[in-house]
């Protein structure tokens, strides 16, 4: 009896010092998983501006961000892109999200200074298939963006995420093949999100 209970007491103990180690090392890498979040959704955000992230290291598109992109004070989370030497934004961007397949997938959206063409797009945050659903990801789908409408005269479109092969309008891009959920959640979260904004471009255009 006494051997069982010196057994427990030992099995205990370590487990308070595992316990205590894994929640030192949590806490210890937390500033570092913070700091690595923030730079996503910066890189993100100048991707989604048009700028080629690809081959840029960390410090690079972190000087961009800070160089560029500003974020603007409102009732919704805005950022703006001003070229070098202007002083009024040539973009605008605003956070994307919505139901995917399997998980929400979050991202950023730009437009030119006319608040009605798209600029550019980014997918950064979900857990679709990789192959499928996690194409969204990759450029050939994000830059059918580029160009499309996502305003006219101020009213968000009814933009579409279509099957490969339709042919395609001035708001609409071709989804991916076998993942079709995927590509209504992209299209019910844009359509969201655009008549979200739609209020608050038009103050600007206003302005």
């Amino acid at each position: 009896m006494r051997e069982d209970t010196k057994t427990i007491t030992f099995a205990a103990g370590i487990c308070i010092v595992v316990s205590l180690l894994l929640s030192g090392t949590a806490a210890l890498l937390k500033p570092a998983q913070q700091a690595n979040e923030a730079y996503d959704v910066k890189r993100n955000i100048v991707k989604a501006f048009g700028i080629d992230t690809g081959s840029m290291a960390r410090p690079d598109i972190e000087a961009t961000y800070e160089k560029h992109v500003k974020q603007q004070e409102g009732t919704l989370p805005l950022y703006t892109w001003t070229d070098e030497g202007k002083d009024q934004p040539s973009k605008y961007a605003f956070p994307i999200s919505g139901k995917g397949l399997w998980s929400m997938l979050h991202g950023y959206l730009s437009l030119e200074s006319d608040l009605e063409t798209i600029a550019g797009i980014s997918f950064y945050k979900h857990g679709e298939t990789p192959g499928l659903g996690a194409e969204i990801e990759k450029n050939w789908f994000q830059s059918q963006f580029v160009g499309k409408k996502l305003y006219k005269d101020g009213v968000a479109t009814p933009f579409q995420v279509v099957k490969s092969g339709t042919p395609l309008t001035e708001s609409s891009v071709d989804g991916i093949s076998g993942a079709t959920l995927t590509g209504n959640g992209v299209q019910a979260l844009i359509r969201k999100d655009a008549a979200a904004y739609a209020g608050y471009f038009k103050t600007i255009r206003e302005n």
